[in-house]
């Protein structure tokens, strides 16, 4: 039971579905646990969208909570290695020209000033034109925006922003032309602007911008808070909701009125004044501290580096591994480095790290590697252990003054589940996959021992994912790096984008040359209907780049879909999103040659992609990705993940890069039968994460006798049959929770991976070779789950999808537990 005046004063109707589906979910799961869904995270560092953002701290009250560049795990630079696979991020600030369907040009678009009109009150015509960041764009000129332009630019905008604010609620009235439009238009503006910048600190890292962003940081999230906290405009929603009219409004109006009630208390509104305050002074902190422990992940991961001149320390290393080696120590001054002869330069970065955890037969190296992964941002001037401490500390006084007993409470005021009912889910998952996980073990001593391991009476961490590969390509006959030519960066979009065209009915081009980009590797694409008409666009910065980019995989927004936001005629703001992975780039004359993970990891920010990009709900506060339940988000991306198993997908996109043959049918088999390899191992480890989330959110008692690290090792006790090290300090670059949107949430891959399966499970009723059918079953699901988003609650998103609640019996059966009749 949640306790307290705000849930039963403020809560949504829409929630009612809590007693059916979240009721008996841990129960449906606790067979499936057996074989821990191995593909949900692993080797995390983010879609941690850990973030990658800017992290701004989450505010239930912005109308743009949304999946802002939170890394995802399969590829989350937060987590200690696990072999395999690998929100509540802040607004946005929108102030560019918004894109519509009048708006394109077959070039690069012109830059007007924005100030004319956006910023006439007070603002100097030359700042306007002289800033990047104050123009009137179709697309962001991120070539052109450099840290000069963040202070002036971000001030100048709040300075308008507060004008506008001040005149909404001194004019504001109960209705949607006179609350909610305007209020879309203040909180899109900055949405947009803040965007773009967090966005460049996550791709193109640097002093002077980091600096830059330090020192206004605080004066945005003051107005935010400001904004959160207006009584007048909390009162006008109070008042749509009791007017005689509430019945007449549709289902997307409805959430976003009881969105922005429910924020609004969230946000501090009800708190008196001094207690207002010490509310806003913890939210200016938790920002900071969010920001300080991002930068200190990434400022360590860049830290290490390892030349290594003797070819007898590179054994088993394959000559991608190499090549990329060589090549970032040419990058580091060693000119005359080559895959053959080296000198070869490792970092902590995953396709560098991974390669050397998977193959590397120098015991020695893979220890030196996984100690220092292991111990990122934990020393030092980089030491996030107070940080994170104080994270917990104000995370709890702000529940206390919301009138929560812990934070983890807060957190669930806006999901589907509640403490309790994720608790029950994640120990069902925990007891069922404890057995198999000591199977998996003892499997892998066995073999060990077999090949004649020194090591193998005594295994080590860093063992582990060497010998668990051996045992792969042993067992099932698979090796990964044998399959990159297969996997062509090129020939995997060519096949996704073919894909989304039979399901979807869409068109993806390239549009290279239409938008500035942040660096020439970052391709352009524009999506047509079958008209033929533009209806969104994408960014695609695929590869990794350490002294610079964030870890992890993820998807953001640029603009939303909104009818607010339309000018110059058009009815309606066309969605721009961007998508970032950290893959192995071109090296020489190949193109980026990915292993089957890189290949999952695409398809499951392109997942994201289309559920912001295909919206069909012209409220821009609910479109897309915007106002979907955290714990329903990763529904499509988990979604689009099940294709790269179908047989005709998967020959699509596993081309051979210099022959075009196609991947072997064998191959393709032997794929499918590794696919729930050491599952039990895998879904300890994702839910070591996600009860150790949880545990530190509501019980933990910051300054207590436990450290962050006891808890750690105690959850750990129930969790991982190989115990941690002594000096694991994984959680000093636990990215996802203490500076992404998964705070008390990262229970959440578990809880969508049911819906995920589940939907899935209708093409296979159906027949995944039954083309019309197929065709069919896409289009209902575009017009529900990807078109529908925040503007309904997602279980009823699901039924009317699907025509029925979620069932766990696809999940069980994919994960081999239920054989298909």
């Amino acid at each position: 039971m949640r306790s307290g005046w705000i849930l039963t004063v403020h809560y949504p109707p829409t929630r009612f579905a809590r007693s059916s589906f979240t009721q008996f979910l841990p129960v449906f799961l606790l067979m499936a646990s057996f074989l821990s869904l191995s593909r949900s995270i692993h080797f995390q560092p983010v879609c941690s969208f850990p973030k990658p953002s800017l992290l701004k701290p989450h505010f239930p009250s912005y109308p743009y909570s949304s999946l802002k560049s939170r890394t995802c795990p399969r590829w989350s630079s937060s987590f200690p290695i696990s072999l395999l696979h690998s929100r509540a991020s802040p607004p946005h600030l929108h102030l560019r020209k918004p894109i519509t369907s009048n708006s394109i040009r077959p070039s690069t678009p012109s830059i007007r000033s924005f100030c004319a009109s956006a910023l006439s009150n007070g603002t100097h015509m030359s700042d306007a034109e002289s800033n990047p960041l104050l123009k009137d764009f179709d697309f962001p000129p991120f070539d052109l925006i450099e840290a000069k332009h963040v202070r002036p630019g971000i001030r100048a905008l709040l300075k308008q922003l507060e004008s506008d604010l001040e005149e909404l609620e001194r004019t504001v009235e109960p209705t949607w032309p006179k609350l909610v439009e305007p209020l879309e238009k203040i909180t899109d503006k900055l949405s947009v602007v803040w965007g773009v910048v967090s966005h460049l600190k996550a791709v193109r890292d640097n002093a002077d911008l980091r600096s830059a962003i330090e020192e206004v940081q605080p004066e945005k999230v003051a107005f935010e808070l400001k904004q959160g906290q207006s009584k007048p405009i909390y009162q006008a929603f109070k008042a749509i909701r009791e007017s005689p009219d509430w019945d007449k409004l549709n289902d997307a109006r409805k959430r976003i009125v009881e969105s922005q009630i429910k924020d609004a208390v969230l946000n501090g509104i009800a708190l008196e004044d001094d207690k207002r305050e010490e509310f806003n002074k913890i939210e200016q902190e938790l920002a900071k501290l969010s920001e300080k422990f991002d930068e200190n992940v990434l400022d360590s991961t860049k830290k290490f580096e390892k030349l290594i001149t003797d070819k007898k320390d590179v054994e088993g290393l394959p000559a991608t591994a190499l090549g990329l080696a060589a090549q970032t120590a040419v990058s580091k001054g060693h000119e005359n480095a080559t895959s053959e002869n080296g000198p070869w330069m490792f970092t902590l970065d995953a396709p560098s790290f991974m390669a050397v955890m998977q193959h590397a037969k120098n015991r020695t190296l893979r220890e030196e590697v996984y100690r220092a992964y292991l111990s990122r941002a934990s020393s030092g001037d980089l030491d996030n252990t107070g940080v994170i401490d104080q994270i917990l500390k104000l995370k709890l006084e702000k529940a206390k003054l919301l009138g929560y007993k812990n934070y983890a409470e807060v957190s669930m005021a806006t999901k589907m589940a509640t403490v309790e009912k994720a608790e029950e889910l994640l120990e069902k998952l925990r007891s069922a996959s404890w057995i198999p996980a000591v199977q998996d073990m003892e499997e892998l001593k066995l073999f060990a021992k077999n090949q004649g391991a020194p090591e193998a009476d005594d295994l080590s961490h860093w063992d582990i994912t060497f010998w668990s590969e051996r045992l792969r390509e042993s067992k099932y006959e698979i090796n990964e790096e044998e399959l990159r030519p297969y996997f062509s960066l090129p020939k995997v979009m060519d096949g996704l984008f073919s894909l989304a065209n039979k399901l979807f009915g869409i068109n993806v081009e390239p549009a290279d040359g239409l938008a500035p980009v942040w660096i020439s590797d970052v391709r352009f694409y524009r999506v047509n209907d079958s008209s033929g008409s533009p209806i969104a666009y994408f960014y695609f910065d695929p590869y990794s780049r350490p002294s610079e980019k964030r870890g992890g995989a993820w998807m953001d927004e640029v603009v939303g879909r909104s009818r607010v936001m339309s000018r110059n005629g058009s009815s309606l703001r066309l969605p721009v999103a961007h998508m970032v992975c950290n893959q192995m780039p071109p090296v020489g004359d190949k193109p980026s040659l990915m292993t089957f993970r890189e290949v999952e990891t695409v398809f499951h920010e392109f997942g994201h992609a289309l559920q912001h990009m295909l919206t069909k709900q012209d409220e821009g506060l609910v479109a897309g990705i915007k106002k979907v339940e955290w714990d329903a988000v990763e529904l499509p991306s988990q979604f689009m993940e099940n294709w790269c198993y179908h047989r005709d997908t998967l020959m699509s996109i596993g081309k051979h890069y210099e022959t075009g043959e196609s991947i072997p049918d064998d191959i393709y088999k032997k794929l499918l039968a590794a696919r729930t390899f050491r599952a039990g191992t895998q879904s300890l480890r994702q839910l070591r994460f996600a009860s150790l989330d949880l545990e530190l959110h509501s019980k933990y008692v910051p300054g207590g006798p436990e450290s962050i690290f006891d808890v750690d090792r105690r959850i750990a006790k129930r969790t991982q049959v190989f115990p941690p090290l002594p000096e694991d300090k994984f959680l000093c670059g636990f990215s996802h929770i203490f500076a992404g949107g998964y705070a008390a949430g990262y229970y959440s891959y578990k809880w969508a991976e049911v819906l995920s399966a589940d939907a899935f499970s209708a093409f296979e009723d159906a027949g995944l070779n039954d083309d019309e059918a197929v065709k069919e079953i896409g289009h209902r699901f575009r017009e529900t789950v990807l078109a529908l988003g925040g503007g309904k609650a997602p279980l009823e998103v699901f039924v009317e999808f699907r025509g029925r609640e979620p069932s766990p019996e696809a999940l069980l059966r994919h994960n081999g537990l239920l054989q298909r009749a």
